[in-house]
């Protein structure tokens, strides 16, 4: 139990990205978008070969869909407040 615990703990500071340092996070989102225009490119391949795996497909997009909101917290971070 107390390893659990602990392996939470770890998993959610890894997660934290008020940890992380700005280039560290740059890193990440490079990492992110590549990923996320990987899974594109999985999606209209698999459309444009007429494959019908709709299970598939929905979850790559939902994957992507995922990676989108990870990206969007990132570029949130690294993009300073404008006070208008």
């Amino acid at each position: 139990m107390i390893a659990l615990s602990l392996r939470s703990n770890i998993m959610n500071a890894y997660n934290d990205i008020s940890l992380k340092t700005e280039e560290v996070l740059q890193i990440e989102l490079e990492v992110l978008k590549q990923e996320h225009r990987d899974l594109d490119e999985a999606v209209l391949a698999l459309e444009e070969r007429g494959i019908r795996d709709q299970l598939t497909i929905q979850r790559l997009k939902k994957k992507k869909l995922a990676l989108k909101d990870k990206i969007s917290v990132i570029e949130d971070r690294l993009t300073p407040d404008i006070i208008a």
